[in-house]
């Protein structure tokens, strides 16, 4: 007697919005989780051929070689001036940029808040791993008290180095700020919430309502000198301790806001 074959039903497959290559993404790092999340939401909005990308210097400095939208690249904290100027001759594209902590909180930083200041109607994914990925990792804006970079063999110490930049509280705080929120990476129900956060930021420009920024707790397994699965319970243990998941600011009609900036 012979079986048939069973059926198969696939449960997960490549968003089309992203590219079919591997990608240089050190074993661990979530930089690979949001860049599915994204693509899965401009699937899922139906934007992908008039969206526009804006890849910054880090880590992710090879961001357009694995969305399949336009994209361009930003030269190092730029990106959000570039794309002010997409979306201003182009106010009919989708415009994000997508940026590690050096590149949005050290040498970007003015670029970051005076685009926040102005309003405008660009969509910013800021990953937040703690360090300077790229560069072997050194100290970051972001890097917290004790934690020992490259730069701060001894750890961090805030007398002598300042203390780490929450830049979603201090956009938040930007008149022309009209969504931020942060999100983290380390588990599967945190990364549901990162994904709606992403829809919502993209709905958020699409309705012309200001400058939407989501922040996204990333892990960085080789600079921390930990395995993934350690990595991710560093962000769970140490790092949203220091840096507080939730909601900072969230337009009237988008959905009912939250009280407090804890999810």
């Amino acid at each position: 007697m012979t079986t048939a074959p069973l059926a198969t039903t696939p449960v997960y497959e490549r968003p089309d919005a992203l590219t079919d290559v591997p990608t240089h993404y050190c074993p661990g790092c979530t930089h690979g989780i949001a860049h599915r999340l994204i693509a899965e939401v401009i699937d899922e909005l139906g934007v992908r051929e008039t969206t526009i990308g804006v890849a910054s210097v880090g880590c992710s400095v090879f961001a357009y070689r694995y969305f399949a939208t336009d994209f361009a690249q930003a030269a190092h904290g730029r990106a959000p001036a570039m794309a002010t100027g997409l979306k201003r001759v182009s106010p009919e594209r989708l415009v994000f940029t997508y940026q590690g902590d050096g590149d949005l909180a050290s040498i970007g930083a003015a670029e970051i808040l005076h685009a926040a200041a102005r309003g405008e109607a660009i969509t910013v994914f800021f990953l937040n791993n703690a360090t300077y990925g790229m560069t072997g990792g050194q100290m970051a804006p972001t890097s917290l008290i004790g934690q020992k970079t490259t730069s701060s063999p001894l750890g961090r110490d805030a007398a002598s180095q300042g203390s780490p930049i929450r830049m979603s509280e201090l956009i938040a705080q930007l008149d022309g700020a009209a969504y931020v929120v942060r999100r983290s990476l380390h588990d599967v129900v945190q990364i549901k919430r990162a994904k709606k956060a992403i829809r919502e930021a993209f709905e958020v420009q699409q309705r012309g309502l200001g400058f939407a920024m989501v922040e996204l707790l990333s892990s960085c397994p080789t600079n921390w000198g930990m395995a993934p699965d350690e990595a991710l319970g560093w962000i769970r243990d140490a790092m949203v301790p220091a840096y507080p998941l939730g909601d900072f600011k969230v337009p009237e009609g988008l959905r009912p806001a939250r009280k407090g900036a804890h999810a």
